[in-house]
């Protein structure tokens, strides 16, 4: 119980700065409309141009497109909106003034991981829903598979996060930023086979740039969630490779704590 003069604890504040950024973005109708619609709107789009059945399989191509964009939906709202909010928060001067406050840094970060958090949780319930109406993609109801889409939506939106944190560094300006962005998370797209399906008929130095990136594996993780067994045939190695998909996010949690460590500033001011 906090006693009249003391300040709230540092979770204590960080809710409610969550709450705070939550009511910030959700004012903003353009980037709310953005945010959700624009990669459902590429699933509609590019899975109803390209959707044709697979031979000798029960599945679809645009069902496996569908499946690969919901784990790339996710990477949009945790590293391109934490990399463009950072740069946007230093620009406008709101980190160095949050910097002054008796509020932790800790609570900042709080208050952006439950944006993120609530942001990347509805993005895939919605694409799910889009999936599953237009391409008849099967919601996964077996607890295994539900184990592991909720350990590869943990380790992908925290990977894809911190490295928003650590790439928000990188530019002075908030246009730099949402250049950036958004040219690393569309080429990695490409080279990670969202766009093109199935991923083995994309030229193999492709794919293997892209195992070096947690692209690939999140949606390789939820293309095992929602796709049958049979389809793990249409990946690269063969099989879904569950257990390098854990191993490749938890290596990137770790390389992009430390490099948000490394690189983050509260301001750009000596640059």
């Amino acid at each position: 119980m906090t006693h009249p003069g003391t300040l709230p604890g540092t979770l204590s504040l960080g809710l409610i700065r969550g709450s705070a950024e939550l009511k910030q973005f959700f004012r903003i109708r353009e980037q709310v409309i953005f945010t959700f619609a624009f990669p459902s709107l590429l699933m509609v789009l590019l899975g109803s141009m390209l959707n044709s059945s697979m031979p000798g399989m029960a599945i679809t191509t645009g069902q496996v497109l569908a499946a690969g964009m919901i784990g790339s939906g996710i990477v949009s709202t945790s590293f391109n909106s934490i990399g463009i909010g950072l740069a946007s928060d230093r620009e406008a001067g709101a980190l160095k003034r949050l910097r002054g406050t008796p509020m932790p840094a800790a609570s900042y970060f709080i208050g952006k991981i439950i944006l993120v958090g609530f942001t990347s949780i509805a993005q895939v319930a919605l694409m799910s829903v889009v999936g599953s109406l237009l391409f008849d993609l099967e919601l996964p109801t077996d607890p295994m598979k539900l184990l592991t889409a909720l350990w590869v939506f943990l380790l992908g939106v925290t990977s894809c996060t911190l490295l928003g944190i650590a790439l928000s560094s990188v530019t002075k300006s908030v246009s730099g930023a949402v250049a950036v962005t958004n040219l690393i998370y569309i080429a990695l797209q490409f080279i990670s086979g969202v766009f093109v399906t199935p991923i083995s008929n994309l030229p193999k130095v492709m794919v293997t740039i892209a195992s070096f990136f947690p692209v690939k594996w999140i949606c390789q993780g939820f293309r095992s969630v929602f796709l049958p067994a049979e389809a793990a045939t249409q990946e690269m190695a063969g099989t879904w490779e569950l257990p390098m998909v854990a191993l490749v996010l938890t290596a990137w949690c770790v390389a992009g704590l430390l490099l948000a460590k490394l690189t983050f500033r509260w301001s750009n001011e000596g640059r």
